[in-house]
């Protein structure tokens, strides 16, 4: 006869304190998935009415007489761009809530398992960005020193 683990047999047997606070936390993760929705709507709606107004503005460079010679429209995409970024960890901490408060209302371990997969996902994703953008910074800082010196 196989001997099942308390693993095997798990249920959502969690203190009610915990299970409070994982309902708070699913609640307020919610409301910031949301506001997160809405701000990638705006920077996508203003990356792309910024491209459309500087690509049909008369002129078209206004730093053209300093010397700068580039397609102003290319700054709107950049919010695009950052939009885009931005979508993934606030799609996992979306999902993170929903399958949270799924979890907590049918005592299902696999949605627990999955809104925690999510909340990793979501911070595993903020690591390395955060990452990224500090190498990309010292980079900088260590090409603005190099050409500072020449």
């Amino acid at each position: 006869m196989e001997q099942k683990s308390a693993f095997d047999t798990f249920e959502l047997n969690l203190p009610p304190a915990i299970l409070g606070f994982l309902k708070e936390t699913s609640s307020w993760t919610y409301f910031l998935s949301i506001l997160g929705f809405i701000g990638i709507g705006l920077m996508l709606l203003f990356g792309i009415f910024f491209s459309v107004a500087m690509g049909l503005m008369p002129g078209g460079n206004p730093y053209e007489a300093m010397g700068m010679n580039m397609n102003m429209s290319f700054f709107g995409w950049i919010y695009v761009a950052m939009a885009l970024v931005y979508f993934f960890p606030v799609l996992y901490l979306f999902n993170f809530s929903r399958k949270m408060k799924s979890a907590l209302a049918s005592n299902n371990s696999d949605d627990l398992t999955a809104a925690f997969s999510n909340l990793k996902s979501h911070y595993k994703f903020l690591g390395i960005f955060t990452i990224a953008i500090v190498s990309l910074y010292l980079l900088i800082f260590i090409g603005a020193l190099f050409t500072g010196l020449m």
